[in-house]
């Protein structure tokens, strides 16, 4: 597996990944537009949910911009599959269940719930530019006003 892209500016390794649609998808193929992945915890959960609708609800100026979104967890693809259709997203979900790109973009944390500490992705959202480039991330995001922050960068940066 290819080192971290520990900074921005660096190149994020070409990579494959099982996506919901028909295609798997391949970094490489975006060449030229900007892609934004949005980890998160889980499908069907209140934060998770809240925070897709909003990316969902804003898709149409994300393309504006000429930025593709892709929501990704350790969810599996059938689970992806259901959220998607539920909540009607416009975009591809990504699955990531053996953590291969939460540990390529180091999104997993020991968390606290409920008294308890348990290994999770930590909500956290990246934009990789046209070339390949590592040029904003968000680490430790909360839902609130998150998503047109993210919006207002693609839109000044792209």
């Amino acid at each position: 597996m290819a080192e971290s892209p520990s900074a921005l500016n660096c190149l994020v390794p070409d990579f494959s990944a099982v996506m919901t649609g028909e295609q798997p998808f391949q970094l490489s193929q975006y060449s030229g537009k900007t892609v934004l992945f949005y980890f998160y915890p889980k499908d069907n959960t209140p934060g998770c949910t809240t925070e897709s609708i909003a990316f969902r609800d804003l898709y149409p100026q994300f393309q504006a911009a000429n930025t593709c979104i892709f929501g990704i967890s350790r969810d599996s693809l059938r689970s992806h599959i259901g959220f998607k259709a539920k909540l009607d997203l416009p975009f591809e979900l990504i699955s990531d269940p053996d953590e291969t790109l939460c540990t390529l973009f180091n999104v997993m944390k020991l968390k606290n719930m409920y008294g308890k500490q348990a290994r999770g992705i930590e909500r956290s959202t990246f934009i990789i530019d046209g070339n390949g480039k590592l040029v904003k991330e968000w680490r430790g995001v909360k839902v609130a006003g998150h998503v047109d922050e993210v919006l207002e960068f693609v839109s000044t940066h792209a």
